[in-house]
């Protein structure tokens, strides 16, 4: 059986996506959102919802427990340095924290997350499970022979 492991993270976030876009609703207030401090524009991809809860997924089953803060800190990137001082460095700053909520909360009334006390979000059997499923589906998909040793 094929685990998250085996399989390219960008293939496995892909089809995963495809499966949570069914299942969570997009809030209307994120087409006009940012991701991070650090971003002009709102995300352009269509499917950013299902693929950011996707994403999150496989980084809560990784390295869960995890909480908010941390996650948030993965997800942000370099700010700019003002204008008036042109040779600044670069600033490093988080993702967007409500995004992050907002989705772990999705994910836990969908039963693939759970909150760990005072610890953060961890997985679930029923979304490790699915990240497996997955897995195991991406993996026949696949035509990389350097692969079949997992299948």
């Amino acid at each position: 059986m094929a685990t998250m492991y085996d399989v390219p993270a960008d293939d496995l976030i892909e089809a995963l996506a495809e499966d949570l876009e069914e299942r969570l609703d997009e809030p209307d207030w994120s087409k006009f959102t940012k991701s991070g401090v650090d971003r002009e524009l709102p995300p352009e991809q269509e499917d950013f919802w299902a693929t950011r809860a996707a994403s999150l997924l496989r980084k809560v089953a990784d390295r869960g427990p995890v909480g908010v803060g941390r996650l948030a800190t993965e997800y942000g990137g370099s700010k700019r340095g003002s204008n008036r001082y042109a040779v600044a460095p670069d600033r490093r700053t988080d993702g967007s924290r409500n995004l992050i909520r907002t989705i772990l909360q999705q994910l836990e009334e969908e039963g693939l997350v759970e909150t760990a006390e005072g610890e953060g979000r961890r997985i679930t059997p029923d979304g490790q499970s699915l990240l497996d499923d997955t897995a195991g589906s991406v993996l026949e998909e696949l035509d990389r022979p350097e692969l079949e040793r997992y299948a």
